[in-house]
């Protein structure tokens, strides 16, 4: 009982956070920003602390339902938010981070309880499916920061633009970093990406008899690797920036939306969409 309250003041934490941050979006209030950073840093430190104590619990790392990858998903998303804001101090990039993360762990604080019998959960448990579903969880990751940059883009360039000058022109980043960092993550997360399908494959062949390619779930797995992939392609081959390029990765990150959420409750063999 002391855990499941401690879990629902992480939720409180962390929809209060969020509501201050949006409060420092509309009116460039400083003194909510810093108080936002603070509460989300103890919902981190807390975030961590369950992740340790269901790992011992487990015996395992917590990634292998629906449930737990939703919490890990969310815990990534923040680590990455502070981490690059600390790094970078880009104003802004953690609120829009946040509302996805957020979004995350409310789905997972109202799904379902999970299915898997304790001996069917432990006959999945597998070193090769423990790296995959990280490498996936952690390419999610990159790619939705890397969408919050060229959303952040897309709002930069729409006040130059306009000319609309103040302090959140100010404090939103030069486009031409924002482009950067956009690109940068995509840059991690594609490899990421890569290497988790891959593993995922060799692990499917090995332990699961009813593997098949066009499951909607390996399809939309592939699809979205070409999707970023082609983004890169663009980006290097053919130089297209700015705008353009900014648009084009918000649309991948509704195909990641889709593959994660949609393809995921379609799937006859990935167990996340049991």
């Amino acid at each position: 009982m002391e855990l499941t309250r401690i879990y629902e003041l992480i939720v409180i934490l962390y929809a209060v956070s969020v509501l201050l941050y949006f409060i420092d979006f509309v009116q460039n209030n400083r003194k909510a920003n810093s108080i936002a950073f603070w509460l989300l840093s103890i919902v981190w430190v807390l975030q961590t602390a369950f992740l340790i104590l269901r790992m011992f619990e487990t015996g395992r790392f917590p990634i292998l339902t629906v449930s737990e990858g939703l919490y890990f998903y969310a815990w990534v998303l923040i680590t990455l938010s502070l981490v690059i804001n600390r790094l970078f101090r880009v104003d802004f990039m953690v609120f829009f981070t946040n509302v996805i993360g957020f979004l995350i762990m409310a789905i997972h604080t109202f799904a379902p309880l999970e299915t898997y019998t304790a001996v069917q959960s432990e006959r999945l448990v597998s070193e090769l499916l423990i790296i995959h579903i990280t490498m996936a969880i952690l390419s999610y990751g990159a790619f939705s920061v890397s969408f919050v940059f060229s959303a952040l883009y897309l709002v930069q360039y729409n006040l130059l633009k306009k000319k609309k000058w103040g302090k959140r022109l100010l404090r939103i980043e030069d486009l031409t970093k924002l482009d950067y960092m956009s690109y940068v993550l995509i840059l991690i997360g594609v490899p990421l990406l890569l290497l988790s399908l891959i593993l995922g494959i060799i692990w499917a062949y090995i332990k699961y008899v009813d593997f098949h390619w066009y499951d909607t779930k390996v399809l939309g797995s592939f699809l979205m690797f070409v999707a970023y992939s082609a983004y890169l392609y663009a980006r290097l081959r053919r130089g297209i920036q700015g705008k353009a390029i900014a648009m084009w990765n918000i649309g991948l990150f509704l195909v990641l939306l889709i593959n994660f959420f949609l393809f995921g409750s379609l799937s006859n063999f990935h167990f996340w969409g049991s």
